[in-house]
């Protein structure tokens, strides 16, 4: 009974966006794009995620607080028996923005047009208080900032989790041979 009662407990506190969800990632890196992305917090360190088959990828955990993105893009090319398979989800553009609180992305890049609000770049990774529960190890290299705008957003990521999205046109699309994001 103690046992179901912690499962219990954690998973509350992980839908309430206090604690990232922590897995082994696939194998297999997506594509995540928007048009424009803006928050109100964000902090940042590095990290190693592992695969299944205890395979390293590292990345750049970035904690973002309260995000509205005018659209999304998530994409990722699987191999299957009967060739490759792009898995793809859409959302928002003229159905309207899409919201996120407390997203966790472990990406390997992000390429854009930022303008970073009240920022502080190489701050100890244990002390980043912008976003709730994400710190890093003591010692280790961190960055945050206020609020956050980024234009024309591309990235290449091997997890994403988050508190609350919701994803207002929602379009899942697999296909052969599919078109990615970018």
């Amino acid at each position: 009974m103690p046992a179901v009662v912690a499962v219990g407990a954690m998973a509350m506190v992980m839908a309430q966006g206090a604690l990232a969800a922590s897995f082994a990632v696939s194998g297999t890196s997506f594509q995540v794009s928007s048009s424009k992305l803006s928050s109100k917090g964000l902090a940042s360190y590095v990290q190693t995620d592992r695969s299944v088959d205890g395979k390293g990828h590292p990345v750049a955990l970035l904690g973002i607080g309260e995000a509205t993105l005018t659209d999304i893009c998530q994409a990722a090319e699987v191999d299957t028996p009967v060739g490759k398979v792009v898995f793809k989800l859409t959302a928002g553009g003229p159905a309207g923005a899409v919201t996120a609180s407390n997203l966790v992305i472990d990406g390997e890049d992000l390429a854009g047009d930022a303008v970073f609000g009240t920022a502080q770049i190489g701050r100890d990774a244990s002390t980043l208080d912008q976003v709730g529960g994400i710190k890093g190890e003591a010692g280790k290299f961190g960055l945050q900032a206020g609020d956050i705008e980024v234009v024309d957003v591309k990235s290449h990521a091997w997890s994403a989790t988050g508190g609350n999205f919701h994803l207002k046109g929602l379009k899942l699309n697999v296909s052969l041979d599919g078109k990615k994001c970018f």
